[in-house]
């Protein structure tokens, strides 16, 4: 019985464990929203965005970068805490 866990379970854990670090990391990545807030940004200063929908956009991708600096800072720490 435990030869079969080993051969059938573990690889298969194993692959969702690399799938969830994969999903955590494009959710949560750092560096593509900061570049959303820089376009953001330029598109306003071009004059292709509303003030009111540059401000809107500002704020979430604001909330949305605080959000990933702490999940980034609680994997590092090995501090992730799954809720549902």
């Amino acid at each position: 019985m435990i030869l079969v866990d080993d051969l059938l379970v573990k690889p298969f854990v194993s692959l969702l464990d690399i799938l969830h670090a994969m999903a955590v990391e494009e959710m949560y990545d750092v560096e593509a929203i900061q570049d959303e807030i820089k376009e953001n940004r330029l598109l306003y200063e071009l004059g292709e965005r509303p003030e009111w929908e540059y401000e809107r956009r500002k704020a979430d991708l604001e909330a949305q970068l605080e959000t990933a600096e702490e999940v980034r800072e609680r994997l590092r720490n090995g501090k992730v805490e799954v809720k549902r």
